[in-house]
């Protein structure tokens, strides 16, 4: 925390404390707007968590996943000069969460939801959503489906495939994996055209133990296993866990096949094993150490800056297609030299192992907020 205005004579004191501070707090009492013109309540996001689904790590309690929220703090700050407070809520329901988060809005200019377990998750966020009149996002979700579309429209683009031809897998069926679907069908692929996999299986029109946001996905269908699934498809998205695909499972899939194995920090299969396996296809995952690496913080700074320049009330999905397109358009541009000195490379086009822009792209911050802004403002 830096102030951002001086306090070195007794007459700065004077204005940023008593007797000068009665004079905001009697406008903003006037009028509540001006607590953004008086205050940094504007400039300033909600990273909160109730640490039942820290990074791949699961359920180890709100303390456990402090580090984390600091760190997305920091990456806040860098990329997009917005300020944060870190908050880990011990609470045992979502209904309590939820109330503690109201109670705790009026400080905030947004909300950003971190690790929170599915289903629970999607219940929390549409409800501080209905109830907050400021932007509530839950990285997990939104950021996650962001980054996904962004990389996968140009993955297919390299490979000449349409979204709403291509068929599609999605291994995890938690918040990121539904979410991503979601924005993926809006973006033009089709429902009819996905499978989705758990820890049970395909889910199908047989079963009888599935969610409400799961059965938005059911397809009637006698593919049982995620080897049935992914047999002649044409895209793999993995947000699960370590290990889960085979070779043959690739060696299986349609020609020029794209495969996003995002789990951290084993993907469900290495790279390596991926491209002995198959020559044509295009590789994601979320590790920083190998090309295309599908990061969250290409989007979750740059949506909330667009979202509060634009002094929004929610994120809605017109907010998010414009980022997915923003980001995507970036990756096609020249690359500045300066990302090339960043990553220590000679050169970096649009192609294969270019799918998306580098986090410090410098011009990230030029334009995703003011597409995300100009969605906004349309809403």
């Amino acid at each position: 925390m830096e102030s951002s205005k001086p306090c070195a004579t007794a007459a700065d004191l004077t204005l940023a404390y008593s007797p000068g501070v009665a004079e905001p707090v009697r406008e903003i009492a006037h009028d509540p707007e001006n607590a953004y013109r008086y205050t940094n309540k504007g400039n300033l996001v909600a990273v909160i968590t109730d640490g039942t689904a820290i990074l791949g790590l699961g359920n180890l309690g709100p303390l456990a996943a402090k580090p984390v929220m600091e760190g997305k703090a920091v990456l806040f700050k860098r990329f997009a000069g917005i300020d944060v407070f870190d908050i880990e809520v011990d609470a045992p329901s979502p209904a309590q969460f939820i109330e503690t988060v109201v109670s705790i809005a009026p400080t905030f200019g947004g909300i950003n939801l971190e690790d929170i377990a599915a289903p629970h998750c999607f219940e929390i966020e549409k409800a501080l959503s209905a109830r907050l009149d400021i932007p509530v996002f839950h990285d997990d979700q939104h950021g996650t489906a962001v980054i996904i579309c962004a990389g996968l429209l140009n993955a297919l683009e390299v490979q000449g495939k349409q979204l709403d031809q291509v068929k599609l897998v999605c291994l995890g069926a938690g918040a990121a994996g539904l979410a991503s679907l979601e924005l993926l069908t809006a973006l033009g692929v089709k429902r009819d055209n996905i499978l989705v996999v758990d820890s049970k299986g395909v889910i199908h029109a047989g079963r009888t133990d599935l969610n409400a946001y799961k059965q938005a996905f059911v397809q009637s269908t006698e593919r049982r296993t995620l080897a049935d699934a992914m047999r002649d498809a044409d895209v793999f998205i993995g947000v699960s866990g370590p290990n889960l695909v085979t070779p043959a499972m690739l060696q299986s899939m349609a020609p020029n096949p794209v495969v996003f194995a995002l789990a951290n920090p084993d993907p469900e299969i290495r790279p390596e094993l991926a491209h002995a396996a198959r020559s044509d296809l295009i590789m994601a995952t979320g590790r920083s150490d190998y090309p295309n690496q599908v990061n969250n913080v290409l989007g979750f700074p740059y949506i909330f800056r667009g979202a509060l320049d634009a002094r929004a009330k929610r994120i809605t999905r017109p907010m998010l297609l414009a980022a997915v397109k923003a980001i995507s358009a970036l990756a096609k541009e020249p690359v500045p030299q300066s990302v090339l000195e960043a990553y220590q490379l000679a050169s970096l086009a649009f192609g294969r192992e270019y799918i998306l822009p580098k986090p410090f792209d410098p011009r990230l911050i030029e334009c995703v907020p003011p597409a995300v802004t100009a969605a906004a403002g349309g809403a």
